[in-house]
Parts: structure tokens; sequence; C-alpha cells
């Protein structure tokens, strides 16, 4: 499995197509989870939708949310005014039980606001921390990462529906192993089993289900990899994330074909020279049919910059906002880590294609979009934000990657 890194242009614009032809770098790869020395000879392209001008507003890459069944809107009216964490069943301790905390505050309006007394403790904790000596030999990318694996399938969505289950189209879930639609930040405290490496990192993260068209068979991912790491060309003042934050990137309405060269669409990665955008397409041009020994590839950008105020906002995206190369906007204020998701899938592609669950009748992949619910060992959230982000260095899963 071939993961690429790569360097944002000075402009601080989120990555685009063609960009990464002069900007990648080649990494070590992972296969199950298991990072394996390798050369990347192809450089991996990333599609990024709609991704090629300038500094965006907050709402450009982030989904405003899913249609629900009838059977789940007409609870959903009850449910709106609810924090999405109000649930008593964990009672985290120490500094992840006041970052936690933040979670048990009551949504107004669908606002999730942060416990500024537990985000004030991490920023100090974070500001007074020393940096760890840099050994020898440590690469100059701005990141650090989680390798995950799948975990497990529902028609959940804790953050877009929570407390209602079914009401979503089928999601693929890695990372914390507990997901259901009642998960609240302090259940992902508490209850910590993951797929994920480090094993410190206990988010939830999550993507619409794969299906092949010929079977009717979902397909599901064999690597994920999410970067924290910066975009731009300097990471000044950047702060870690807040636990409990919920954060969506891609937009899973969108229903627009995804030829040859499109943006949003899958690609083909592996060791060695191929077309990226496959040998041949599917029938209907939305699925690239990938050359031996490639599989099938997604790379999904989320926003770098948060309001400082709310962990949730009533659409999902308003708290946060892509910033540029000269900072963020002033209503998002605090730069933080851009989580990007590199997801490989089992497959290389067929005549027939794939579906995507938040578009079965489209069937392209445009609709792709991607879910994070964020909570860390705090302690390690600031200690890999201040050495690897903020320093500059490249981090792996166990901190310095040479």
């Amino acid at each position: 499995m071939s993961y690429s890194s790569f360097r944002e242009p000075d402009a601080g614009r989120p990555p685009r197509p063609g960009l990464l032809g002069r900007l990648a770098r080649g990494r070590r790869g992972m296969v199950a989870g298991v990072a394996v020395a390798g050369i990347v000879v192809a450089v991996v392209a990333v599609y990024l939708a709609d991704a090629a001008a300038g500094p965006e507003p907050s709402n450009v890459n982030n989904a405003a949310g899913y249609t629900a069944p009838p059977a789940a809107q007409a609870q959903a009216g009850a449910a709106a005014g609810a924090s999405p964490a109000g649930s008593a069943s964990a009672t985290p301790s120490g500094s992840a039980a006041s970052s936690a905390a933040a979670t048990q505050k009551a949504a107004v309006g669908g606002w999730i606001p942060v416990d500024q007394a537990a985000w004030k403790a991490q920023s100090d904790a974070y500001k007074a921390l020393a940096v760890d000596p840099v050994p020898a030999g440590v690469g100059n990318l701005p990141e650090f990462r989680a390798d995950c694996q799948y975990s497990h399938s529902l028609a959940d969505d804790p953050i877009v529906f929570p407390g209602l289950a079914g009401a979503s189209h089928m999601h693929s879930f890695v990372g914390n192993k507990a997901v259901t639609a009642n998960t609240t930040a302090g259940d992902l405290t508490k209850f910590t089993a993951t797929t994920c490496k480090p094993v410190l990192d206990h988010s939830s993260y999550w993507v619409p289900t794969l299906y092949d068209i010929a079977s009717g068979k979902p397909v599901e991912t064999t690597g994920f990899r999410v970067y924290y790491r910066s975009l731009r060309s300097s990471s000044t003042g950047v702060m870690p994330m807040p636990n409990g934050l919920r954060i969506i990137a891609g937009d899973a309405k969108k229903q627009q074909p995804t030829p040859r060269g499109a943006t949003g669409q899958f690609y083909c990665a592996f060791y060695g020279p191929g077309d990226l955008d496959g040998v041949a397409r599917s029938s209907n041009g939305n699925w690239p049919i990938c050359g031996e020994p490639a599989t099938l590839h997604f790379m999904l950008q989320f926003p770098d910059c948060w309001d400082g105020e709310h962990l949730d906002s009533p659409n999902h995206k308003d708290h946060m906002a892509f910033g540029s190369g000269s900072g963020c906007p002033a209503s998002h204020p605090v730069r933080i880590p851009a989580l990007t998701f590199d997801i490989q899938y089992g497959a290389k592609g067929t005549p027939q294609g794939y579906y995507l669950s938040s578009d079965k009748e489209g069937k392209s992949a445009s609709s792709m979009h991607g879910d994070a619910f964020v909570v860390w060992d705090v302690a390690t959230m600031n200690k890999r934000t201040k050495n690897c982000v903020l320093q500059r260095r490249t981090c792996d899963n166990n901190g310095y990657q040479k």
C-alpha cells in the first residue's frame, strides 16, 4: 500500500490535482496496518473536490448533513435541542475528563460549546510543554498520524444523527470500537479499545460504505491513515485539538459524475509507475480500473481553523474554516492540525464499478465524505502537536520518524 506526503504551496490553499506531481515525497508504506519500508516510485495524486481556488469559507468542504428516513425525522425534532454528549454513561477521570466535560454542556440551537476551563488548562499545558530532542535524520514534514483498520459498519452517525440508530446511510467505522449513534465524547474516553495505532488515539473516524455494483457486497477499507498536519508553509501559532471536536469533510449530498481526471474521484495507488486514473474505466466512467498491483484509494482533506468556542455547530461545519498562508480568518482564529484521510480499499476496479451508500442511484464518487469525532489522551495530543506540527518535524505512530 502506498501513502503519499505532500507540502502545501505557499499560497496556503487546500491540495488540488496536479500539485502532487512536483510536491509529493515518498513515504513508508503500510499494509493491513503494519508499516513497511518501501520506496514510492509513483507519486499518488490527490483528488479533492473543488479545492482549486484560494482560502475557502468554512462550508466549502464540509457536508451539510444527510436526509434521514421519515421515522428518524420524527425523532429528530425532539432531539435537536439536546447535546449529543448528554449521556451520563461515562465518567472519565483526570485531564481527559476535563476535556470530555465540554460535551456534557447543553447544546443551544445545535451549537455545542467547548468547556473553556478545560480548553484553557490544555492550552496552558501545551504552551508550557518543552520540545523533545529531535533525533538526527528526522524529516521536515509537519505531521503526526494514526494508522487504523476497519472496525465495524452501522447505519449510524453520532455527529449528524446523535441518538438516532439507523437514521443514516451505512457507514464504515475505524478507530474506536464502541461507536454507535449514542456515542458521546465521554464514551470515547471511557471505552478506548481501538483499531488505530497509537492506542492513545481514542477517536472515531468514518466514511460512507463502498459497495460492489455487481455483487451488492460491501468493500471495506484495508488501510486507513489519518494525518494530523500543517497545510501551510508556516506552523506559527498552531494549537492542539480539543477533545470532543467533531469535523466533517466532503459533501454527502453531492451527486456529480466523476470521470477520468475529475476532482473528487477515487484513484489508483501502488509501488511503481502507472496511471493514477486507472488503465480503464467502469462502464459509467465514474470508477477507475487499476493496473497491477494498484488498488483503489481516496484522500480527503479537512479544514485547519477552529472558532475556539464550539465543538460542533448546527450544520456541523460553521465552527471550522480553511485558513490561508497568512493565517486563519478572524471568525475562526485558532489554527489546529488539519486532518487528512488517506484511505485504501482492497479492490482494483470492475467494469460495473461501485457505489457509495450516500449515492446508490448516481453511482459516482462525488458524495464521498468523512467524519471525525476527535478524542485523544490530552498529553499525547499536546506533545505530538508541539513536537511534530509546530516544530515542523515528521512523526509516525510512535513519534519522530527518520
